[in-house]
């Protein structure tokens, strides 16, 4: 039987996994990345891509996007998630466990996994929620759900306030070696906050969101971790704070973790002046300190992963009154460009390899996912990259099933041009 062979040729190869940073060909065979030795002329049908000016990454993984299947269809669907995913640069997502009904069941689990078989064009892999409807009060069946296929706990869009609770939560993620995901929220102190706590909240008569409401937890997550020895990945971190209680616990061997994304480093809560709900999210858009801080976590490595929260709603339910709207953006299509644009072009806090690494290896380290690297029969997901390509954001070009953008019309520097997965390419530019 003849092998399908992709030959990915003259390209910059980053696999920082392999601390590899090359100009050189990548060969991918029957899904699979391979050496040139593998490859028999005679029996092979053979495609050539030509990378040259290119950067040839591991695919990317996005830890942290919403799907809306089952029950919220209208906003998003697996199918249209995915395209938005490939669109982006990336191969595999983490789809939270938000949706009606939660993915609370392993029966619910089954059915994302089935249906990202028949419809996906990226990898997706499913979380399960911490508790029974993420009302907080009951454990989800962790081992089942494990079974079933989950990589991940999270009631992300709820946080786990009863703190009894989540310690024995973290214990039997131990015992499945699962890593426990936070939205990391107070509701107590946060109340009905719909932005930043601050001058501009005060100026707009709007209910603030104060930083600590998300500090607080954050401080919760490092004692239980510590206590537990589960690890705990703190979700879209916005407040400096933050940044300095990770900084402390991940000095003293805690295992904590925490990731940024793009939005909290793009924008401010000034951007909210005209009330515009594409500018609502939780956490909410902070103030410029808090935005510095962040920057700074990630060029000294304090936050180790870069995500979106890819929350997609319907236009309706946008189109409301600014406190009344939902919380949520899109993030898919956009990450990687505000990423490379901010990260890289504007602030130069970190490097290109270390970008990518963090959209990489360090997920799939973080979940044990089988992905991430270009190693020599590692499944052949690769994102090409031009990371000097200068383009503007245009929301109606959007794969996605909803419009909810604050970056329409944005100009950028840097973005994917080509998504292949397991060797055939599911996206191009």
């Amino acid at each position: 039987m003849p092998s399908n062979v992709l030959i990915i040729r003259h390209g910059r190869i980053i696999d920082p996994a392999n601390r590899r940073d090359e100009v050189a060909d990548l060969f991918i065979v029957d899904g699979r990345v391979a050496g040139e030795s593998e490859i028999h002329a005679a029996q092979t049908e053979i495609e050539e891509i030509d990378a040259r000016g290119l950067v040839v990454a591991p695919g990317l993984i996005d830890l942290h996007v919403h799907f809306r299947e089952p029950g919220q269809s209208a906003k998003e669907t697996i199918a249209s998630g995915s395209r938005a995913a490939a669109a982006g640069g990336f191969t595999s997502v983490v789809c939270m466990p938000n949706t009606s009904p939660a993915v609370d069941q392993p029966s619910v689990v089954t059915w994302i996994l089935e249906k990202a078989r028949a419809e996906a064009c990226v990898n997706v892999f499913p979380t399960g929620a911490i508790t029974k409807g993420l009302a907080g009060e009951e454990l989800a069946p962790i081992g089942s759900m494990r079974k079933a296929g989950i990589v991940a706990l999270t009631d992300d869009g709820k946080c786990v306030q009863n703190h009894e609770v989540m310690r024995r939560a973290l214990e039997y993620a131990g015992m499945f070696n699962l890593t426990v995901m936070d939205h990391c929220q107070d509701y107590n102190l946060v109340g009905k906050g719909v932005m930043h706590e601050g001058a501009v909240s005060t100026v707009l008569g709007l209910p603030g969101w104060p930083s600590a409401g998300e500090e607080i937890i954050v401080q919760r997550n490092a004692l239980l971790a510590e206590l537990t020895g589960t690890p705990i990945h703190c979700q879209h971190l916005s407040a400096g704070g933050s940044v300095r209680l990770l900084r402390e616990s991940r000095a003293r061997g805690v295992k904590l973790s925490g990731e940024i994304c793009p939005h909290h480093i793009a924008l401010t809560d000034e951007s909210i002046r005209a009330f515009d709900s594409n500018f609502k999210m939780n956490p909410p858009l902070r103030a410029q300190a808090d935005l510095d801080a962040l920057i700074q976590g990630v060029a000294d490595g304090v936050i180790t992963i870069l995500a979106s929260d890819h929350a997609p709603h319907c236009a309706y339910e946008k189109e409301v009154e600014f406190d009344l709207a939902p919380f949520g953006i899109l993030g898919l299509e956009t990450e990687l460009g505000l990423f490379l644009d901010i990260l890289l072009h504007k602030k130069k806090a970190i490097g290109l390899p270390r970008l990518i690494e963090m959209l990489t290896i360090e997920p799939a380290r973080l979940l044990g996912l089988d992905r991430g690297t270009l190693s020599a029969g590692a499944h052949g997901d690769v994102t090409l990259i031009d990371p000097g390509l200068e383009w503007t954001v245009d929301r109606e070009k959007s794969f996605s099933r909803s419009r909810n953008t604050p970056f329409h019309g944005r100009e950028l520097k840097g973005r994917a041009v080509r998504t292949i997965v397991a060797g055939k390419t599911v996206w191009a530019l």
